[in-house]
This record gives C-alpha cells, sequence and structure tokens, in this order.
C-alpha cells in the first residue's frame, strides 16, 4: 500500500513539477507580452496543482488524517490565475504593448479592443481602403482635370 501511494505522489510531482517547466521554459523563449503571458498562467497553475495535491496525498496517508487545507492552495489559483491574466492582457492591449510578427494577425473590427488594439496595421488597412475609394471615385469622373485631388503619380503611370 506504501509503495502504491509513494508511486502515485512520485507521478503527481513529475507531472507538476512538468507543467512548472514548460511555463518557466514558455516565459523565458515566447517572443512578446500576450505569449509570455499565455504560456506560464496554463502550465503553472497546472503544475502547482499537481505539486499540492501529491503533497496532499502524502501527508495524508502518512499522518492517518487528511489535510485539506492545502487544497485551498490551487483553488486560489485556479480562480485568481484567469483573472489577473485577463487583466494584465486588457492592460496590455490598453498601453499598446508591442507585438512580434507570430502575434499579429487581422486587427479586430468590433469591441473595446478594435479601438484599443494594435492601430499599425489598422492604419494600414483603412489606408488601402482610401486608395480604393479614391480609384474607384477616379474611374467615375470623365475629366480628371475635375478631381478634386491633385493627380499623383501612381495616376499618371497608367
Amino acid at each position: 500500500m506504501q509503495t502504491a501511494v509513494e508511486a502515485i505522489v512520485s507521478v503527481l510531482l513529475l507531472v507538476g513539477s512538468l507543467f512548472t517547466l514548460i511555463g518557466a521554459i514558455g516565459l523565458f523563449r515566447l517572443p512578446d507580452f500576450f505569449m509570455r503571458l499565455h504560456g506560464p498562467t496554463k502550465s503553472t497553475t497546472l503544475g502547482v496543482g499537481g505539486i499540492v495535491l501529491a503533497s496532499v496525498i502524502y501527508f495524508s496517508t502518512h499522518n492517518n488524517y487528511a489535510s485539506l487545507h492545502e487544497l485551498l492552495i490551487p483553488a486560489f489559483l485556479f480562480l485568481t490565475a484567469p483573472i489577473s491574466a485577463h487583466m494584465l492582457a486588457k492592460a496590455g492591449i490598453q498601453q499598446r504593448v508591442p507585438l512580434s510578427g507570430a502575434t499579429r494577425s487581422r486587427p479586430p473590427t468590433t469591441g473595446a479592443c478594435a479601438e484599443q488594439g494594435d492601430t499599425r496595421e489598422r492604419e494600414e488597412h483603412e489606408e488601402h481602403e482610401e486608395h480604393a475609394g479614391r480609384d474607384a471615385a477616379d474611374k467615375l469622373t470623365a475629366n480628371p482635370a475635375q478631381s478634386a485631388r491633385p493627380a499623383s503619380k501612381r495616376d499618371t503611370d497608367a
């Protein structure tokens, strides 16, 4: 019986330590704030949960009573880690923390992130749309001299 409990405790300690190590490596290796925020939050919570569960099992079998107060630690982490990660992510968006190329994608079009997110790509998209609108307006006018804007180099090349 004692050997089986020690084997279970050993496996839980190894799994918890492995998750914690993966979280630490993710914090070190990932390129920007948002990726660094995601990796350690998930894996460290699971790592601490596994280590504390191993501690509960070990000391419950050796002391002949359950030490359930230890379970408050992972419960607190499971409740607070997602909330704190969400708040940090919102603060990063509001402060316009620079993103790596791997994180960038199309800019959001709705919601709070659309108002506060990475504006460089949005500005490029709006500039492209503006040029497309100007080109369509130029095609509709019969006489380029009546156009409201001066001819650009791009217009003269065509």
